[in-house]
């Protein structure tokens, strides 16, 4: 089974709680505190394996979780990082956030890898916290939570020229004839149900990798029929062979043909569109070929055309020469733009408030990133932690919000569920 797309959840392993510890030993008076920290969580990284020709292995992944990191001991002891979590991808493999649609990595050679969540900070021991201030302090902090992430993932195989056309127009019957492929052949619609590679090797000792990608029909870019889940593999080529039967063997018209495909391939991509394409006439043994090649070049009459024939054996020469020179010309250009990637987005620092508070009913609810992961790592336990994180939230200005807002001592304050009085 082909697999090429599918959605899953990642989550990174959360970090190992840190330890409220002190040194006990007969003959030390007041030992002093030696809460080790806790150990990292898990990453969940992408690895490109040159082995692999599908996502089939993900298929069944629908929520990948990472390991938590040790927990951190008594007599300075650090907790262990988590053993990161490998998922291998192949050759081509793009991932994306699936809730900003910036790309986050585009995996296009072997054995490249990215961390696509990263697993939390292992929490700090009270040895950490011992300042000139306070040398026995009884507190310590959990775990940071692991990166929580939706992506969606895409295999778009990688080929330097890509056969497109319509069902049964022979694109297969082309692959196997100049290249080492051999894809299954028939006479009937949607044969090839995934694409197929082959390497395309020239006696000039020059070589480039073709796909055959499954027939396109209309209305492919919206989603009809099998087209509209290969056209993506097309992104990657560098030349788009645009297969026609100019035989017309099914009583089609070629120029009606090519305008259809030409068609769904500007709807679904204007790079796509933009390709370098080549035009092969294919079927040229069969009666009728050559009065609507001449009609075809007199429609389309600045298009580069190779007329070619698997039953009489012409043209395939010609055609790899072609595809070969033009591909010496062609250099190569990235498949996503800057402002799609992830890694390329500039985070402006703005004089804004790193939470928001909102009113349900008599409650003021207190959401935002920084505030939640610091209510997730406090010990409420530890009355030195609850006076840390109430301090911290006054750093932050979360009082003085509230006030600014008409919050009266007394009155409920919700962080991630739970419910706190406002109050001196």
């Amino acid at each position: 089974m082909f697999v090429d797309e599918l959605t899953i959840k990642v989550i990174a392993g959360k970090g190992g709680d840190g330890c409220t510890s002190f040194r006990r030993e007969k003959y030390v008076a007041m030992g002093g505190p030696d809460g080790g920290n806790g150990g990292n969580g898990a990453n969940i990284i992408f690895r490109v394996d040159k082995g692999l020709k599908t996502l089939i292995d993900l298929r069944y992944m629908k929520i990948i979780k990472g390991d938590k990191g040790e927990n951190g001991k008594g007599s300075n002891r650090q907790g262990k990082n988590a053993e990161d979590i490998i998922i291998k991808v192949p050759e081509g493999t793009t991932i994306t956030d699936g809730d900003t649609g910036l790309v986050i990595a585009d995996l296009v050679q072997d054995n490249k890898e990215v961390i696509v969540a990263h697993g939390g900070r292992g929490g700090r021991g009270n040895a950490a916290f011992k300042s000139h201030s306070d040398n026995a302090p009884r507190i310590s902090e959990l775990g940071e939570p692991g990166e929580m992430r939706i992506l969606k993932v895409e295999l778009k195989m990688i080929a330097d020229v890509g056969l497109v056309g319509l069902p049964s127009v022979g694109k297969s019957t082309i692959l196997a004839t100049i290249s080492s492929a051999r894809p299954k052949i028939a006479s009937y619609h949607f044969t090839t149900l995934a694409p197929n590679l082959g390497v395309v090797k020239l006696k000039d000792q020059r070589s480039f990798i073709m796909a055959d990608l499954p027939g396109l029909i209309e209305g492919a870019s919206e989603g009809v029929g099998l087209g509209h889940k290969f056209l993506r593999h097309a992104l990657r080529t560098k030349i788009i062979c645009h297969v026609i039967d100019m035989g017309a063997e099914e009583g089609r018209s070629p120029i009606e043909d090519y305008l259809a495909i030409r068609k769904e391939i500007e709807q679904y991509s204007d790079k796509l569109a933009q390709k370098k394409e080549v035009i092969v006439a294919n079927k040229m043994d069969l009666d009728g070929a050559e009065s609507n090649l001449k009609e075809f070049k007199k429609k389309f009459p600045d298009k580069e055309i190779v007329m070619v024939s698997s039953v009489t054996n012409v043209g395939f020469d010609e055609l790899m020469k072609l595809l070969a020179n033009t591909l010496d010309e062609i250099e190569n250009s990235p498949l996503y733009n800057e402002e799609e990637l992830e890694s390329h987005v500039i985070y402006k620092f703005k004089n804004e408030k790193p939470f928001t508070i909102t009113k349900d009913g008599d409650v003021w609810v207190l959401e935002g990133k920084e505030l939640e992961k610091l209510f997730k790592m406090t010990r409420f336990d530890e009355d030195e932690a609850v006076v840390r994180f109430a301090r911290k939230l006054k750093g932050m200005g979360v009082e003085e919000e509230l006030e600014k807002l008409g919050a009266k001592r007394g009155d409920e304050v919700q962080i991630c569920g739970y419910m706190f009085e406002f109050k001196e």
